[in-house]
């Protein structure tokens, strides 16, 4: 998705600036829209969708949109940390683009990729965590707390197999994502114990510079697609000594363009001393003292004369990050749409995804009231074909199963039949179409023919023809994917009879469509 977001952004580079006439185009619930930022998520949109409507059209997805950002905040989405991070990593991208231009990325993360699928960094595996994000300054005591705190939950699991690990994140982490990652793309400490799990393992706690943690691997796979982690190869280009010279020349230029001022007088007197308190430049007219650079140096063990010259470039670079949106508006409409793509997802995710998923009563109540969308086009057999030694032990069963729930009917059988050691009773239990399964062939539909077992010759089917499955469970798949549709458009009815909406139809018009 960022790949997708800093290519688009590019195409917006080529334009100096929005008119200085930018009307406003609508008020949602009393958030003002300019016509300018409407027409970059149209365009955008258009692009990405591969689908082209009408502004008219537009306007009402745009709608829709902003009122799940709205639902998000509302839910505190937008000051956890995860999002935070994020929002601030695809920030850093976004300056790499400006900083390097397309070329230079393009050329160097091809370069990167191909060196990575020709080793074993191309493993990926797939994780979700419970963690617990940390200051850098945390207190011994605040981590002891944290580190018992983790030991419990990993005791919890330890002791409770069947525990689901899904639920546990949603009570206690800090980052509830699933999801890819790859060689080098977390900190070593998180990477070598990802990497050492099988799937389905799940870690012992551990810290990391970010904070401490207990991981499940849930998948792995061999060599991500070159899009997946485009980002992540713009950021390692960003950190390497190609990029770092191609940062460093242009941080030469920020400094003509913001304002950089040095003070001799401060610079002299740390390239001596090795520490002073006196200022050693200004950006813009914001002073960046020696106790600055003191707290930059601690953890760069370099001499003095390259810390400054790092902490020199880090300053501009972070100064030109937070102007960025300032000197190009384009730019902040690209960060505000994968800012908002982030808290729609997450948002959607919680309040449709999940119940869609796991709303048992939910699934039910639903298929009870839209059961006939799910019948069969033809009739199938709910039951089970049992393969006996002798003709009275083929009576007994069908008696034993008479009374008994459909789904207790293989144990059932197992524990009264064969429990001694001797198998009595082979069973196949399900529902079953014409073809899948012989004996059913030709005991229910009287279709084909088959050969008794030479074990078992007494062979019997229990069960009864179906038009439909008679529980959400037979069809599972279908019945989530439909009750989610459902609950979409419920909550999306929802937000749009709440809210208020106003629409200046004559800057409408004026929209540009190309």
């Amino acid at each position: 998705m960022k790949r997708a977001f800093l290519l688009g952004c590019v195409c917006l580079f080529g334009v100096a600036c929005f008119s200085q006439n930018d009307p406003v185009l609508m008020r949602i619930n009393g958030r003002e829209f300019t016509r300018s930022r409407f027409e970059y998520g149209f365009k955008h949109y258009s692009a990405h969708a591969g689908v082209r409507l009408s502004v008219k059209e537009y306007a009402d997805i745009f709608i829709a949109s902003q009122l799940k950002v709205k639902a998000a905040e509302a839910q505190g989405i937008d000051t956890v940390f995860d999002f935070r991070k994020q929002r601030e990593s695809y920030r850093a991208s976004l300056l790499g683009f400006h900083l390097l231009g397309r070329n230079f990325l393009d050329d160097g993360t091809h370069e990167m990729y191909r060196n990575i699928t020709k080793h074993a960094l191309s493993e990926q595996v797939k994780v979700i965590q419970i963690c617990k994000y940390l200051p850098q300054a945390a207190t011994s005591r605040h981590l002891h707390m944290e580190q018992v705190r983790m030991d419990s939950i990993a005791e919890q699991i330890k002791r409770n197999t069947n525990i689901a690990f899904e639920n546990l994140v949603e009570r206690f982490s800090d980052d509830k994502r699933t999801r890819w990652i790859g060689r080098l793309q977390e900190t070593s400490e998180f990477e070598k114990v990802a990497f050492s799990l099988n799937k389905g393992e799940t870690s012992h706690p551990f810290f990391t510079p970010e904070g401490i943690h207990l991981v499940k691997v849930v998948d792995r796979k061999g060599t991500p697609e070159y899009k997946d982690v485009y980002a992540w190869l713009v950021e390692r280009l960003m950190r390497s000594q190609k990029g770092e010279e191609r940062i460093l020349s242009r941080a030469e230029e920020l400094k003509s363009e913001n304002g950089f001022v040095r003070n001799p007088e401060g610079i002299g007197e740390l390239l001596i001393k090795g520490k002073t308190e006196k200022e050693l430049f200004a950006i813009d007219g914001r002073s960046y003292t020696g106790r600055m650079f003191q707290k930059f140096a601690s953890s760069r063990p370099q001499s003095v004369k390259r810390q400054l010259q790092s902490f020199i470039c880090k300053s501009l670079l972070d100064d030109e990050k937070r102007r960025m949106t300032e000197k190009y508006p384009e730019m902040r409409y690209v960060l505000q749409e994968y800012a908002d793509s982030l808290l729609i997802g997450e948002v959607t995710r919680r309040v449709i995804d999940e119940p869609a998923m796991n709303d048992r009563a939910g699934l039910a109540t639903y298929f009870k009231f839209h059961s006939s969308h799910y019948r069969w086009d033809a009739p199938r057999y709910k039951g089970a074909v049992l393969h006996c030694t002798d003709k009275r032990t083929a009576k007994r069963a069908k008696r034993v199963l008479k009374k008994t729930p459909f789904e207790e009917w293989t144990a059932l059988l197992q524990q009264t039949f064969n429990a001694n050691g001797t198998e009595q009773i082979k069973i196949e239990q399900g529902t079953f179409s014409e073809g899948d399964n012989k004996y059913v062939d030709k005991l229910v539909f009287r279709k084909g023919d088959f050969a008794s077992i030479a074990s078992h010759p007494f062979t019997v089917v229990v069960g009864e023809k179906k038009k439909g499955p008679d529980d959400y469970r037979e069809v599972i798949d279908s019945v989530r994917k439909d009750y989610r549709i459902f609950l979409l458009a419920s909550w999306e009815r929802e937000l749009r009879t709440a809210a208020k909406v106003e629409i200046n139809q004559e800057v409408l018009k004026t929209v540009n469509k190309d």
